[in-house]
């Protein structure tokens, strides 16, 4: 995503339709060309104003719908499409109100085409669903992320009568994201939820981005001990390319269930001596309750061919599946310690030359304590002991004398 406007929404608070509208018009966004589009798809329905205030002592930017129509009407999805189908922002409108729909629709389990949207099909609805798109327009924003969503608790009025908090729809909109209560009382609409969910394409906390602007947007509400805030921060975010340690992988599997284990330990020598990153045995119970195993090999790609040879060859496994994976690994690099008149290579996991991991190679390790006859949990801890008086610890810049693993 680099170079492209990225917006990231701050919902630890809750989140509705108003307030983040009301955030992005902090945030520089025209309210005239908010206006505009509205009116283009409501002609002389609403108007929007937009006013500085505070939320629990913070500055933020409260944006108002108000109904210049008596008695609007309940709409259909059906109708909402329609008068979208008027506007150039209609793939985005169309997109919240579409989820809205489904939504609604598992909720009350009638079709989508029928659903009377009642709160969220209100005129001020549409003109916030219709404005947030115009101001990521007029903002130039490309891409949205926001971050775990406060629902709220409690119970609320609705044109369905009580519910409670979350409301249905919202905890449906929800599914597959992270939330939290948050606080008492609605702190998420299903029009807020909705925006969240069509908008942005991951929950995340704030990424690593270049800050070019932030804006605050007021709920009505004014709790003394929480602001009743949506945040957006805007700005570059800069794609930081693959890890140094990022590299494809591949994972062959294979259940047996009637192969002598004292074959076992020569099988995993032999896939490790082969070329394989790692192999192992995971105990299991197959069907009739059998016991077996699963034998894991990971791999590089380039290896699979034969590594799956060698598993059919040496086992008794009738099929291999495989996937495909990425795995990161750290640098390592070996460092020779003297102990007990021998030499023990320490192996050290390092980034950028600072090291991450420390361990005594244990084949050092136990050929040491068999020579001198002692416990290999001495010789193991001495070995560390010996290792950090060397210097060899967590933190610590990597030593010249290193040799690489």
């Amino acid at each position: 995503m680099t170079g492209e406007r990225h917006a990231w929404i701050d919902a630890s608070a809750g989140i509705a339709g108003d307030m983040l509208l009301g955030a992005l018009v902090d945030a520089g966004a025209d309210i005239g060309a908010v206006r505009r589009a509205v009116d283009a798809v409501i002609p002389g329905a609403v108007a929007i104003v937009s006013a500085p205030l505070t939320r629990a002592g913070l500055r933020a930017c409260k944006v108002d719908i108000d109904a210049m129509i008596a008695d609007p009407p309940h709409r259909t999805w059906r109708g909402i499409r329609e008068l979208l189908e008027r506007s150039p922002l209609r793939e985005r409108a169309q997109a919240v109100f579409a989820r809205l729909a489904d939504a609604e629709a598992h909720v009350h389990g009638v079709p989508a085409d029928e659903v009377h949207f009642h709160e969220v099909g209100a005129l001020d609805s549409i003109a916030d669903v219709v404005g947030v798109c115009a101001a990521l327009e007029d903002l130039r924003v490309v891409t949205l992320s926001a971050s775990a969503v406060a629902l709220g608790s409690g119970r609320v009025g609705t044109g369905h009568g009580e519910l409670p908090v979350p409301v249905p729809a919202v905890l449906q909109l929800a599914r597959h994201w992270r939330v939290h209560s948050g606080g008492q009382g609605e702190l998420t609409t299903p029009t807020g939820m909705a925006l969240i969910r069509t908008l942005c394409s991951t929950c995340e906390d704030l990424p690593r981005m270049l800050v070019e602007t932030v804006g605050v947007g007021a709920g009505t509400r004014d709790s003394p001990v929480r602001p009743n805030v949506v945040r957006v921060v805007i700005g570059s975010v800069d794609d930081p390319g693959p890890d140094p340690g990022d590299e494809p992988a591949v994972l062959l599997e294979a259940n047996v269930d009637d192969l002598d284990p004292r074959l076992w330990p020569g099988i995993l020598a032999g896939l490790l001596e082969s070329g394989a990153a790692d192999a192992w045995l995971v105990p299991i119970m197959m069907k009739k309750g059998r016991p077996a195993h699963t034998l894991s090999v990971l791999c590089h790609p380039s290896r699979v061919t034969a590594l799956r040879a060698q598993i059919f060859r040496d086992t008794s496994t009738l099929g291999v599946r495989d996937g495909a994976l990425r795995k990161v690994v750290l640098s390592r690099a070996f460092v020779d310690i003297e102990l007990g008149g021998a030499t023990v290579a320490i192996k050290v996991a390092h980034r950028d030359g600072v090291i991450i991991q420390v361990m005594s190679e244990f084949d050092d390790v136990a050929d040491l304590a068999r020579r001198h006859r002692r416990p290999e949990r001495l010789v193991l801890q001495e070995a560390a002991e010996a290792a950090a008086a060397a210097g060899l610890t967590i933190g610590s810049t990597l030593p010249a004398n290193a040799r690489p693993a």
